[in-house]
Order: C-alpha cells, then structure tokens, then sequence
C-alpha cells in the first residue's frame, strides 16, 4: 500500500528540478541488472549467470538532491530466433526499444570476460543504436576485474568505437604494454588536437588525469592525453560518418564517453553514477523521491524467486517455470508470509527442482526469503510448493 502511494503521489520536486532517463541496453548477461542494482543502492533486480533473467523493463529510481535518475533496466537484446528458442514473451523483443524511444542516454553494455562476444557489438544493439543515433550514447566495459590482461581494454576501445569517440579519432597505444595495471598507464591520442581551451568543458575525470600524468614523460606539445580506464572522454568534434552497412560493423562510432567498471563488486561504478547526475538537464521528477522502483512488491518477489530458480535448475529447465503466488499477507508481527505455487511441465522438472530429500527447493526458498527481507526491509516467511501444470 505504501508503494502504491508513492506512485500514486505527486512527486515532491525541488524548486528547480533536473531529471535523466537513462537506458542500458546490451546483450543477455551482460550484467544490465547487476549495475541497475549498485547504481540504486540496493537490490531489487534479478541477477543470475543464465541469459534473459529480466523478462520485462522495469524502472529504477535515484534520486540525489535535485537531481532525479530514472533507469531503464530492460532485458538483453535477442533475436526472434533465440525469442521463440527461449519461449520468451514478446515483450523481450520489444521492451528495449520502448525504452530507446523515452531514454535521455543510452549506456551499452558489454562484457570485458567473455572473448566470444567481448570484440563486437551484437546486430540488435547496433541495429538499436543506428535506429536511435540523436539518443547520446556511452559505452561501459563491465567485469573488467575478470580480465588477466588489462592491456587487452585499449584493443576493445578501438574496436567498439571504431577508433572515434565524440567524433575524435583516437590513436590508442600502451607504452606499458605487459605491464598494465588497472589504474592505467593508458594513452589516447587526438589525431585531431583540441585546443587548452576546451578542457574547462570536458569531464571531471579526465581534467584530473591530464594533471596526474604531465611531467609523466608524455610529450604535452603534442596534446597527448593519459585519461584513466574508468573513463575516457574526447572534446566535441564533427559527426561521424553514417551507419550503412550494419553486417560489417563491429563498433559504433558515436559513443560519448567510455567507463570501465566492475558492477559485480562495485569498482568505478560510483564515477559512472557521478558522470550521469552531471548530465541530468531540468525537468520535472517523474517519481517521488520516496520511490526506489516503479516495480509492485509482487513483481520484486516473483523476479527474486525466479533468479533462485534459473540458478538452480539447468539448462532450459527453468523458463517452462509458472509462478502463482497463492498468499500475500502480513503477519502479526508486521512479518510478510508469502506462499508461492510453482507449476512445471513435467514430473521429471519437479524431481529436479524439489531436489534430494527437498533440498534445491528448500534452498531457494532460503535465499530467495533473505533477498526480500533486503528489498523490503522487514522479516519474511516465505512459503514455496511445486506441481506439474495440468
């Protein structure tokens, strides 16, 4: 009822509001959700190591003093093909560009780790971008603390940027090429130098790394920049030329900024948050400032129970999975009971998920009851029953 309320109310803006819609859109896995978690300060996403975990776009809200950020957490782009392979809803295929066409900023994710995906941006993301390319863009590298050979990033910034960032060539090199540390002795070099003047407009980030590396041995007359991984920015410069050919790209040449993060444990994910309040342009606030997601608390418990059960269960198993939630109560005690039916399609998937002797079924209830008394602050019991689908 509480967040019925909130969403219901007016929201209680400043004086002079200022607002960000922001979109991050990336393939299955890549750790969409898990970054919407740490930028929002707590859990109320679904996160597993299986694809397609979020179902649906769902908003998160942050809200810092007059500054209001609205996420878009939306599922990983996917084909009709692996749709239908999947038994997804429509919604999958169609969510990520509704949240395109209300996004203020895009941010794509890919993951450093996996070396199948880590070279090239999917077709849907391109196909994302090229369909929305006034919408500013920013690439983020997630699970780079994965990632033995740090050199390897200035590879991928190449390839994924197509060797221009904000419309300025970059030259990228390692002096340090085996000896790479993630705080960086990275170098991007301006083809094109921007005169002193425009640093006064470029982000905090990189003014701060321009000072830290002068007297570094860097020739300064030849404007090189030494910008650290977690953020690598270029002045304003002329549009690239346009996207035509989709099947032969591998990078995208308009992205803004870069950031190089660890969303898992946290790492840079604080500049990033930074980099996007500095963006907010004003506007009126879309949420209360009471509000953390536009999700009901029926939403958060299906998705967190979910999350358990994708971790659980193996292979395709668990997306024939129907959740149907028989009880929502409060307890006495201000304790929230909630049971839960899950209904399988075969007797061979409840032998797997009721587990040996009620093992994986005990367990997910477990964590699944742990994650909620996070989300909602107060005890949970929580109550799971499995039977086949008639």
């Amino acid at each position: 009822e509480e967040q019925k309320r909130l969403l219901r109310d007016r929201p209680d803006q400043p004086q002079n509001p200022k607002v960000l819609r922001i979109a991050i859109i990336g393939a299955p896995n890549a750790g969409k959700s898990t970054l919407s978690n740490q930028l929002l300060g707590r859990k109320v996403f679904p996160v597993s190591k299986k694809v397609h975990t979020t179902r649906c776009k769902a908003q998160g809200v942050v809200t810092f003093k007059d500054t209001q950020l609205v996420i878009l957490d939306t599922p990983g782009l996917t084909s009709p093909l692996k749709a239908k392979r999947h038994k997804l809803e429509e919604a999958m295929l169609t969510d990520p560009w509704d949240s395109m066409k209300h996004a203020d900023l895009v941010l794509v994710l890919v993951d450093v780790s996996d070396h199948w995906t880590r070279n090239c941006l999917s077709q849907e993301v391109l196909k994302c971008l090229s369909e929305f390319p006034h919408v500013p863009s920013v690439l983020v590298l997630n699970k780079v603390d994965l990632l033995k050979k740090k050199y390897i990033l200035l590879e991928l910034v190449t390839e994924l940027t197509e060797g221009t960032v904000n419309g300025k060539k970059l030259e990228v090199r390692s002096p340090f090429k085996h000896n790479l540390s993630f705080s960086a002795k990275t170098v991007l070099k301006n083809t094109q130098a921007s005169p002193p003047e425009n640093r006064a407009h470029e982000s905090p980030c990189l003014q701060e790394t321009v000072k830290t590396q002068e007297g570094s041995g860097l020739d300064s007359s030849s404007d090189t920049r030494a910008p650290e991984p977690d953020c690598v920015t270029e002045a304003q410069g002329p549009k690239p030329r346009e996207c035509r050919d989709l099947k032969n790209r591998k990078g995208w040449p308009r992205f803004q900024e870069i950031f190089m993060l660890a969303a898992l444990t946290g790492e840079e994910v604080d500049t990033l948050k930074r980099y996007l309040l500095m963006q907010a342009k004003p506007g009126p606030w879309e949420f209360h400032s009471g509000v953390l997601t536009s999700q009901s608390p029926q939403e958060i418990c299906d998705n967190i129970i979910r999350e358990k059960i994708l971790e659980y269960l193996p292979l395709e198993v668990p997306y024939g999975v129907t959740q149907v939630t028989e009880l929502w109560e409060e307890g006495p005690s201000g304790e929230l009971l909630i049971v839960q039916n899950l209904m399988v399609p075969r007797k061979s998937h409840m032998m797997m998920l009721i587990g040996k002797r009620g093992t994986v079924i005990s367990r997910i209830a477990q964590e699944a009851g742990q994650d909620l008394m996070n989300a909602f602050l107060c005890d949970v019991r929580l109550k799971l029953k499995v039977e086949v689908k008639s």
